[in-house]
């Protein structure tokens, strides 16, 4: 078969492009989730706990449902609803970790898990490491502490 007449027909049969939706939706879906978030900093208040105190825990329970969700099997169900709105955050990441840990689990806590676990994980640790010293380095320079 042909180039040409291959294109026709995957173009035929390909998915329309729908950039603008998907935005819209993942804009959506992510407002949520931070407001989702405020929520819960702002339940954890009542119990008497600082703001600065249930970030971390409202990180946490975050984590926990992505990682939850995805062990589960509905996490990706959720990502073809929600878009990257439910990818971006901290949910993304914990799911990537998990997916990976999941997908080797069979190969043992050693060569399956750990060493798997930070396989998209680890890209996004280390740059944010190397960016956070850029950046920070930069700020010293400019404006000292």
């Amino acid at each position: 078969m042909k180039n040409t007449k291959y294109e026709k027909i995957a173009d035929k049969h390909k998915a329309p492009e729908t950039r603008i939706y998907n935005a819209f939706i993942a804009f959506l879906s992510g407002g949520v989730i931070g407001t989702l978030g405020e929520v819960i900093i702002e339940i954890l208040g009542t119990f008497d706990i600082s703001r600065t105190d249930a970030t971390p825990i409202m990180i946490t329970i975050f984590i926990f449902i992505a990682s939850l969700s995805t062990a589960l099997g509905f996490f990706d169900t959720l990502v073809t609803k929600f878009k990257c709105g439910l990818l971006i955050p901290i949910t993304g990441f914990a799911h990537a970790m998990t997916s990976s840990s999941l997908d080797y689990k069979n190969e043992g806590p050693i060569y399956g898990i750990g060493s798997n676990m930070f396989k998209l994980a680890g890209s996004v640790i280390i740059y944010g490491i190397v960016s956070a010293w850029l950046f920070g380095t930069i700020r010293y320079l400019i404006g000292g502490m």
